[in-house]
Parts: C-alpha cells; structure tokens; sequence
C-alpha cells in the first residue's frame, strides 16, 4: 500500500491563525505535531510504502522541513503548480505510483484531520484492503454524533443493525448515494434514520482502477495528467509537473469526478474520534477544557467566562462576563466571533481579498527554507524585520533596485558577501548594503543568527528580489 496525502488548502477556515501561506495543516493543533506530521506518524507501523505527497509551489519548504523534523523521506514531493482540487492531484499521485509498483493499492488521505485511537485506524485500514484489493473504491465513513451541517454524507446500502454493524460483507457496505452539506433539518433526519456516515475524505483503491474510472467519467482529466506527467523535471527533492498541461486540467473533486459515478463505491465504518477541523467550534469540541468549559491557548486571563475558545500567539488576552465566543489574536490580526457564526470566517477572508490587503495570504512571521523573518515594524519609506538563519542556512545572491539595507547581528555569526568583499560580523556589529550592491548572507555557526534588518528606499515589497544564486532552487 502507498499513502498518498494531499496537503493543499487556502487557509481561510481558521484565520487569522491560518492563511494561505501557512494554512491548517502545518499548524499544531492537537499533541506535539502539526497536523501533516500527525497523519504522517499515524501510518507508521504498518506494512506501507514510501509515502507520496501532493503541495503546492508556496508550500514545498513547509511540507520538506515537517517532514525532516519527524525523520520521514517520502518516496515522492509532487508540485501542483496551481491547484485543481482532488481528483487531479489523485491521479498524478497514481501515475506516479505506477511507476514504481505494477499495481500499487492506494490510501488517499488529507494533511488536515485529526484522528483519534491508532490502533482502530490502522485496523481499519487492513480491513477495507481486502475490499480494495477485489476492484473496489473505498471510502471511510465516520458514524456520525450529531446532526452536523459542516459535513458531507454517504447513504449506506443493506444497513441492517444501524451504524453502530461492524459492516457488512468484508466490513463494508456498498455506496447508495453520496449528498451534500445539509440543512439542520436535512441532518437530524440523516442521524435518525441510521443510514448515514459523515463523509471522510479518505479513500483506498488500485491505482489502475481509479485511472480507469478516471478515464470513464473524466477522461479529459486523466488525459491533462498524463500529458503534465510526462515533462516532469526534479528540482531538489522536488517532482514539478508541466505546469502548461496542467494548468488545462479541469477542476474537480474526486467525489464528483469518480466516487458519486463509479458503480463499485464501498464504504467501510471507522470508529475513531475523528474531525476535519473547519471551523474554531470544531476545535472547540475536540479541545482539553478547563472548569469552565473553556479552551485557552496562549497567555489567557477570564473572569466570569464559559464555553470559550481564546487563543493567543503575542500579548495577553484578558475577557469578562463572554460565553460562547471565540477570540484568536496573532501579530498582525485579532478574530472575535460567536461559536456559532465561526463558518462565516470566510467572509472575512473575502473582504480582505477585495481589500487587497495581506493579512488574509501571511503572518507578520513569515518562514522560509533558510528560516524566519517577522516584520516588527513598517512606515511610508521604511521596514525593520527581526531575522533568523538556521545554521549552515544561506540566503540567496541577490540585489535590489529600490531599497537599502543594514543588518544588525543580536547573536551568532554572519557571513555577508558584500560584491566581492567577504565580511565576517558577531554579536553588536553591523553592514550596510547600498541599494544595488549584490549581496549575500549566510550562518556558518552551529547555533541559530538572529539579527535585525532595517530597510529603506521607495519600494519595499518582497519582489524587489533580482536572485543571481540559490540553494533552494528559487532563481
């Protein structure tokens, strides 16, 4: 088997702790892990290939660094360089595997669940294999504990003890129908009648099996795939598809595309805490609370305050006399909501957008393959970022046309190439680099350099960035 995960997403569900730089699951959410880490950990133990991996171009150092903190080298880094939803990025994963395995099983999952009880997982798993291995298209229903609105739903056939059967043949049920989101009142009938799963996400199939339903229903996406497949080029630990065929690739989910289609549909219980995390209410409900039913993160202060979730990742966050409020402040932005309207997030991320402001696309701190930077500090003509460089990390060469710098060391040792005059600054020393002078920085040193980068000129944006050499591929 070869899990296949699919870390894309626009990071509007839970801003303003995610954005569309650093959404949901590279964040840590639940344990020591973030949640790509977490599902990556979930598999092992299990007799499993190689993982392989669907991102996108902004998110390649994000996903590569995770997954070097938990010492897991995937078998293959897919770029999307723009992304169609599901079904494509399924079917490249497939072309892929089939190019390492005659026939490979496939277990497609997202980066962004939380799922409870390993063991009942990975038992699961091996259970639905044996109805994959037979032509089938497996997907996983969750018996659902409330009349929820947030999720899709799968009707079962051949119910005949309730949700809480094991299965039926083999441990699973074939697919009557798949239905979209539900009203309040479409999900209480749902919950009552004893027919329904919530809709997981995750799935498990041949990969040749897929193509061909693939090929039957949407053929004209597996056709863009195959064409985008064929000039891939490797960049780093990298698979880049050809971003021309591609991009003609139509947009689709693989429920639309095969699952709702294809004849051979089974879904197959799994009975585990599990939760997509769409919304602050649903991190509510799965969090650790306090006395007074409250979730708080971060230096928080409440009076008089119950059923909350109050986040903070900067300054103190003090409340009185809420309930049923969620308040999330990070550096450059602050959400306060009720728990029940946390769904119309996006609305604001919306109007961010038609603002054209950045606060919806990333932090203040922004991470890079090299490290970090925060901008702490911005006026009309100037910019102050506290930098820091991972050691034996490297900037790329590069120069600007419309701003200066001057870089401060706080701690650890800098090699600056300043044109052709190598410089070598420690802790209180300094550089000026003119406007238009090439320049370069890089930490020898075995412990992280911090250091404050003070900017000024008419234009500051990032893409005032001419790169002559680069490491990390970005020229």
């Amino acid at each position: 088997m070869i899990p296949v995960i699919l870390a894309g997403g626009t990071g509007s569900r839970l801003w303003p702790l995610s954005r569309t730089l650093y959404p949901k699951q590279f964040m840590i959410l639940e344990g020591e892990n973030s949640m790509l880490q977490a599902t990556v950990k979930r598999l092992r133990g299990m007799d499993s290939s190689p993982i392989i991996l669907i991102t996108n171009e902004e998110h390649r150092f994000i996903v590569a660094e995770q997954l070097r903190q938990i010492d897991e080298k995937p078998g293959a880094l897919i770029l999307e360089p723009v992304g169609r939803n599901t079904a494509p990025a399924v079917a490249l994963a497939a072309l892929e595997a089939l190019n390492t395995q005659e026939d490979p099983l496939l277990l497609i999952m997202a980066a962004d669940h939380i799922i409870g009880d390993v063991a009942a997982f990975q038992k699961t798993l091996m259970e639905a294999q044996e109805i994959a291995e037979k032509g089938k298209l497996v997907t996983f229903g969750i018996i659902p504990t409330e009349a929820e609105t947030g999720y899709g739903y799968i009707r079962a056939q051949g119910l005949t003890d309730g949700l809480d059967h094991t299965g039926g043949s083999g441990g699973g049920y074939p697919v009557a129908e798949f239905v979209e989101k539900p009203d309040a009142e479409t999900a209480r009938s749902y919950l009552e009648s004893g027919e329904y799963f919530w809709n997981s996400g995750m799935f498990m199939f041949k990969a040749r099996r897929y193509l061909d339903e693939l090929q039957t229903y949407r053929p004209e996406i597996l056709s863009a795939c195959i064409a985008a497949m064929k000039h891939t080029s490797k960049d780093l630990e990298f698979h880049r598809v050809d971003q021309e065929e591609f991009v003609k690739c139509p947009d689709d989910s693989i429920d639309y595309a095969v699952m709702e289609k294809t004849k051979d549909a089974y879904v197959v219980p799994l009975k585990v805490r599990w939760s997509d995390i769409g919304s602050w209410s649903a991190l509510w409900d799965i969090a650790d609370k306090d006395a007074d039913n409250n979730v708080c993160r971060g230096d928080v202060l409440t009076a008089d305050t119950t059923n909350c979730y109050i986040s903070t990742t900067d300054k103190l966050v003090a409340t009185v006399g809420l309930e049923n409020t969620v308040i999330v402040n990070t550096k450059d932005a602050v959400l306060v909501a009720t728990k029940d309207k946390v769904q119309n997030v996006k609305d604001i991320v919306s109007m961010l957008k038609a603002g054209d402001r950045s606060e919806h696309y990333n932090h203040r701190e922004v991470y890079r393959p090299w490290g970090r930077y925060d901008s702490i500090d911005t006026g009309d003509r100037y910019q102050v970022k506290r930098i820091s460089v991972k050691p034996g990390a490297k900037l790329s060469q590069q120069m600007h046309h419309h701003r200066a710098e001057h870089w401060i060391v706080v701690s650890g040792t800098a090699r600056v190439q300043k044109d052709e005059e190598t410089i070598l600054l420690t802790e209180n020393q300094s550089v000026y680099i003119p406007l238009g002078t090439t320049h370069s920085l890089e930490n020898p040193g075995k412990i992280p350099l911090e250091l404050i980068e003070v900017q000024s000129g008419s234009y500051l944006g990032e893409d005032d960035i001419i790169r002559f050499e680069d490491v990390y591929g970005r020229i």
